[in-house]
């Protein structure tokens, strides 16, 4: 029996390849001999070595990738507590209101959110810096976990709270063996968001960076201003490598919770109907 064609699979296909297009020719180009993205000059590890011994960009990579974990560390424990009192308030009206307000920050342009930390700091006379910038990028990232978060504490059964309060738990054993534990792949989806967002920031970054520290996004920018060099694209590909390794080992993780949580099901259902 012959297939129906779908012009689904075609526009997923096309959507694929104008996006990751770019991205290969990235890569490939990274290994080219020459200088310049105009001609191939035969195969090359330069671009690599000569990134390697620039200490300068390797600084600002760590500088990146530390902002980018201690922002999402902290946002993540901010955020899943803000999903928390979220969802148990007790008005609609109020928890409406709440979850409009989060919302309004995950929707406004990154222009307008960094203007205003820049009119903020200045007014407070804080130094823009290392500090500004973990602060702007942790404010960010706090709506992307509640939303992670919320549909998690949405999905729980509450049968198991009522269990752990039957069986005379307090508000923390509830919190940490119960709901955390439930709610976990949601708390682990909001991290690695709220890492990729403060990762690849450039708008919010550009406005509350300064003082000589900056983040990667804004020192591309600021060389490709000069003329890109091949060894902006061995970056390139480095940090496109990093991000798909991430996305593979989050992919494993929610696999297994997925799996393990389905095993529990299985071990339950016979436990309950021998009662």
């Amino acid at each position: 029996m012959r297939r129906k064609f779908k012009w689904t699979n075609l526009y997923l296909w096309v959507v694929f390849i104008l996006l990751y297009l770019p991205i290969f020719f990235l890569i490939v180009y990274s290994f080219n001999a020459g200088d310049a993205m105009q001609g191939w000059d035969g195969f090359s590890l330069k671009h690599y070595s000569e990134l390697f011994a620039d200490t300068r960009i390797l600084e600002i990579v760590v500088s990146t990738f530390l902002i980018a974990l201690l922002s999402s560390l902290i946002a993540s424990i901010i955020g899943t507590a803000g999903a928390l009192y979220i969802y148990n308030l007790k008005y609609t009206l109020v928890k409406n209101v709440f979850l409009s307000l989060n919302n309004i920050l995950l929707v406004s342009p990154d222009v307008i959110i960094g203007a205003s930390f820049l009119i903020l700091f200045t007014v407070m006379g804080f130094a823009l810096g290392f500090t500004s910038v973990l602060l702007s990028h942790i404010a960010f990232s706090i709506p992307i976990v509640v939303l992670m978060v919320l549909p998690r504490l949405q999905e729980m059964n509450q049968s198991l709270v009522a269990a752990a309060k039957d069986l005379g738990a307090n508000n923390w054993q509830m919190l940490s063996r119960v709901i955390l534990p439930v709610i976990s792949p949601g708390i682990l989806a909001g991290f690695f968001m709220a890492f990729t967002y403060s990762l690849d920031d450039f708008a919010v970054t550009f406005f509350v960076t300064g003082n000589g520290f900056t983040t990667l996004s804004v020192e591309i920018y600021s060389r490709a201003r000069q003329g890109v060099s091949l060894e902006i694209n061995a970056l390139s590909a480095m940090m496109f490598m990093v991000s798909l390794v991430l996305v593979l080992f989050y992919y494993v993780i929610s696999t297994r919770a997925v799996k393990n949580k389905k095993r529990g099901t299985r071990l339950v259902l016979p436990a309950s109907e021998g009662l």
